[in-house]
């Protein structure tokens, strides 16, 4: 402070300049050689985090792993579901993608809850804890119960139906399956942004590893399903169920090891609030003081002068949503009380601006959460049906049968190594192609190109489907068709690449655009667009179900594929999904960057996709 204070007295603006900079040079290196953590993070036992001793990559390589192998025994139950009911449940095609849709977009609603309760009550850690336990209870119950299902001998396996069951076996293998979906769901926002907790956003070097963490964490992701994509599916369709589920308890419980293992090293943040009340406190406050006039001047809103409160960084005041500003009018007779009887506000009568703010972020962030929700759907609904078109064609190769579910390999391989080259080549090469205009590939125009992609990928299905009906018509099969399952690899392919454009642009984006008090929830925000896509999937096609069965027909998802007209339905899809795309495109042109320090610059900028 007394440099700073002689630098006053200084007449000469280089001289004033000179000094400036050793102070601050002398201030970054006081802060390299600190032993602690910039950002706030507390060890296991809640002092401050330290660097050489907690985080960095050895905690995020075994949070990576432990995600690999949880994600490993979810897919080895999640890929099969469809053709688990209709070989075991004997469900129609229809039914079991229904079934299907269903039980994923629960698995992502309950992301939401996982978010909530780690921001607001339990923190990342122990949220991931309570619910890879829950997952892990789950499966045991469903691979204890699988035996009492499989009645005979070979069914199970394609085209042979197992004996009805009794509804109490049915209730007990619907209750295993949303305890697997409830672990699945809350632990995955938790444990994506509990890994990116472990690098200090403060220090250069770490902030570059935090802001690649989300891209190797959906690789890792991939890899697990990869496995349980081609060995598991082989071993389920082949009759296996038990065995397959087996493995997949296995697997979730050494990765729940795993992550109990590294517990003295991470690093935590500890939960701030809750969000539902403070978005609560802002609406009730800024309704009862809609007739208060709003200062001309921004800097007499209500806000503590500190640059935290309660580890929660200071927001600026930005323009739009201005309703929601009357929260953080401060009248006279609430500006004496706080000075006279030095005590904190009612929240429900007087809210800060940074808590105004953060619903404001929540707010401008749904429309482009709406518009990211049919291209879920579209995701869920028709992977289950590629595996449903995959078990109609000919799926044999040198003499073994392919399993329908493992062609989802070619998806997670395309996914897997778009992510890996994006850095190193698909951006320089954007770049390149992009002279005219070089502006960075950001997570929006991802998002954007991502849904362009998804559309071509629907129209290749769409005609190979129509090739497959051509064949099975001609050669009069009533079940299968003899086009070769592999000429489904490119619209696989093409789900891939869109689905690494869309999914870790969006979990980047809504991470990023989100407080720090809801970090958690704004991952968890990302993948609820997945679970309201799956109820907007399943009521899509019983609608079209319901049209396209009329007088006798059987619709275009029939019980009997040959019978019906899934290219239709694919090609339906590609035009939703092109009316989606250009909704989004002008929200996206709209949205504008949240401003995380005081810039006008910044406020008026709007996002270019």
């Amino acid at each position: 402070m007394d440099a700073e204070e002689d630098l006053e007295h200084k007449t000469s603006p280089e001289t004033n300049n000179y000094f400036k900079a050793i102070i601050e040079n002398d201030h970054e290196e006081r802060l390299i050689i600190s032993p602690f953590t910039r950002d706030g993070s507390v060890d296991c036992y809640g002092r401050p985090a330290m660097k050489d001793a907690t985080g960095g990559w050895r905690s995020a390589i075994l949070l990576l792993v432990n995600q690999g192998l949880f994600a490993l025994a979810f897919t080895g139950v999640e890929v099969n579901l469809v053709l688990f009911s209709k070989l075991v449940l004997r469900q129609t095609n229809a039914e079991a993608a229904n079934t299907f849709s269903i039980w994923m977009a629960t698995t992502y609603l309950f992301s939401l809850i996982g978010a909530f309760l780690s921001d607001s009550y339990l923190g990342r850690y122990l949220t991931c804890i309570i619910f890879q336990a829950v997952l892990i209870i789950g499966l045991v119950i469903l691979s204890l119960s699988t035996p009492s299902l499989l009645k005979l001998d070979d069914c199970g396996k394609i085209g042979l139906l197992c004996e009805p069951h009794s509804p109490i076996q049915v209730a007990i293998l619907y209750i295993s399956l949303y305890l697997i979906a409830l672990g699945n769901g809350a632990a995955d926002p938790c444990l994506a942004t509990f890994g990116a907790d472990q690098f200090d956003e403060e220090d250069p070097k770490e902030q570059r590893s935090k802001a690649s963490f989300y891209s190797y964490y959906y690789v890792a992701l991939n890899l697990g399903c990869l496995v349980a994509e081609t060995i598991l599916t082989y071993i389920e369709t082949s009759g296996g169920w038990i065995l397959g589920f087996w493995i997949c308890t296995c697997s979730a419980l050494f990765s729940f090891l795993l992550l109990l293992s590294g517990t003295p090293r991470y690093r935590h943040f500890k939960p701030i609030e809750n969000p539902i009340s403070t978005f609560a406190n802002v609406i009730v406050a800024s309704f009862r003081k809609r007739n208060f006039q709003l200062p001309r001047n921004e800097e007499d809103l209500f806000e503590f002068q500190v640059d935290t409160i309660n580890g929660v960084t200071r927001m600026y005041h930005t323009d739009g949503l201005k309703f929601l500003d009357h929260a953080a009018i401060i009248s006279t007779e609430e500006e004496n009380s706080l000075v006279s009887m030095n005590q904190n506000p009612n929240p429900w009568y007087l809210c800060t601006v940074t808590q105004v703010e953060e619903v404001k972020c929540i707010l401008r962030l749904l429309p482009v959460w709406i518009c990211t929700i049919f291209p879920s759907a579209i995701f869920i609904q028709i992977l289950s049906l590629f595996v449903e078109q995959g078990a109609t064609m000919d799926r044999t190769f040198l003499n073994f049968q392919v399993p329908p579910a493992s062609m989802t390999a070619f998806d997670i391989i395309s996914t897997t190594m778009f992510i890996l080259v994006f850095d190193t080549f698909i951006v320089p090469l954007y770049m390149k192609l992009m002279k005219q205009d070089p502006k960075p590939l950001s997570e929006l125009r991802r998002i954007g190109i991502g849904l362009g992609i998804a559309i071509v990928a629907l129209i290749v299905a769409g005609f190979v489907e129509r090739q497959r009906l051509e064949l099975a018509s001609e050669n009069n099969s009533e079940e299968t068709s003899s086009l070769s399952i592999f000429w489904q690899a490119p619209q696989y392919l093409l789900v891939g690449v869109a689905e690494a454009f869309i999914y870790v642009a969006q979990m980047e984006f809504f991470s990023s655009q989100t407080p720090d008090g809801v970090k958690g929830l704004g991952i968890g925000l990302a993948m609820s667009s997945s679970a309201v896509g799956s109820y907007v999937a399943n009521i899509v096609l019983t609608m079209v179900m319901k049209i396209t069965s009329r007088h006798g027909q059987p619709g275009w998802v029939s019980p009997n594929l040959n019978e019906g007209h899934l290219d239709r339905f694919f090609f339906l899809c590609a035009f939703l999904t092109f009316i989606n795309l250009i909704v989004y495109i002008m929200c996206a042109r709209r949205y504008k960057e949240i401003s995380w320090e005081k810039s006008e610059e910044t406020n008026d900028e709007e996002v270019v996709i």
